[in-house]
């Protein structure tokens, strides 16, 4: 019963404070500063997610020239800085990765 009450407080609690940023009757602004700072958030989460997956498979280093992992990225970040538009990046790298995986192996 006490597991299930934390549960429920905690629930109360997490959906209280996106309700309150969400709210149109509640005006919060934040400094500049850290608005500038939550910009670069999730280009930052999507860093740490994505380099064990590209450098690790089960705890052991995949190494560089023969990862297929590595060329992917490298052109998922390049398609992203010439066409900067995300959806046709996310296809194109797919593209890619799918077909090196395809030929070479």
């Amino acid at each position: 019963m006490m597991s299930w009450m934390m549960i429920l407080g905690l629930a109360v609690i997490v959906l209280m404070n996106r309700y309150l940023f969400l709210d149109r009757h509640f005006y919060f602004k934040l400094p500049t500063f850290i608005e500038n700072m939550l910009k670069y958030a999730a280009p930052s989460l999507m860093i740490s997610m994505s380099i064990p997956i590209i450098f690790y498979q089960q705890q052991d280093f995949r190494g560089v020239v023969d990862n297929l992992y590595v060329y992917a990225a490298i052109v998922t970040v390049l398609l992203v800085l010439y066409t900067r538009k995300m959806l046709l990046s996310i296809l194109g790298s797919l593209i890619f990765f799918y077909s090196i995986i395809y030929f070479m192996t």
